[in-house]
């Protein structure tokens, strides 16, 4: 099947699970020591991206909010691909 529609549901489930992500690392336990200022960092960007999202979804621009949720996504997972998040859930993250 052929996906080539952004819906409203399809924007819940990426909003919902970028949420959670970003809630596992804003948690001080699953920042590496020493990787303060970094996670710090990507957190606000991660923030900033869903923020971003939110404001187009209002818009019910929905490609761009879309956009905006895998910046917000791909922020996350940079963070724990170098080592700044130390997390597990291979559903949530791209881990090694």
């Amino acid at each position: 099947m052929i996906q080539d529609k952004i819906t409203k549901e399809k924007l819940n489930k990426y909003f919902n699970l970028s949420s959670k992500a970003l809630e596992i690392v804003k948690n001080k336990k699953n920042i590496a020591k020493g990787k303060e200022k970094e996670a710090k960092e990507i957190i606000s960007m991660v923030e900033n991206y869903l923020s971003d999202a939110k404001f187009f979804e209002k818009k019910q621009d929905y490609v761009n909010a879309f956009a905006a949720l895998n910046y917000a996504h791909g922020w996350i997972d940079s963070g724990v691909r170098l080592g700044i998040f130390n997390v597990n859930d291979n559903k949530l993250f791209t881990v090694r």
